[in-house]
């Protein structure tokens, strides 16, 4: 018996998503399987039929680039704040202890 994934797409344009899985003997039967589970009723424009080992796991996701600003959970703006507002009053301070003209 091999496991097969199912993806299915409720309407056109939308993206596709994991239905479920199916146990069967073969590709074939997979797919009668998929279509009386996922596609009879209409609710699906499209299946997506994929045996389980051919489904690659990704654990490791490094951000080679540094591009944390484009994750909600890697950016924090009050850091950038509280770095801006010392960096004004350093300059502020240097200002008001070297007055212009004198």
């Amino acid at each position: 018996m091999s496991v097969f994934e199912v993806f299915r797409r409720e309407r056109a344009g939308a993206p596709m998503q994991h239905a479920g899985s199916i146990a069967a003997p073969d590709a074939r039967f997979a797919e009668v399987y998929a279509r009386e589970q996922y596609g009879r009723r209409g609710e699906s424009t499209a299946l997506w039929l994929v045996p389980r080992e051919a489904v690659d796991e990704i654990e490791d996701f490094v951000d080679e680039f540094d591009l944390k600003y484009r994750r909600v959970d890697g950016y924090s703006i009050k850091e950038r704040l509280k770095e801006a507002r010392a960096a004004a009053e350093n300059a502020t301070r240097s200002r008001d202890a070297f007055p212009a003209g004198e």
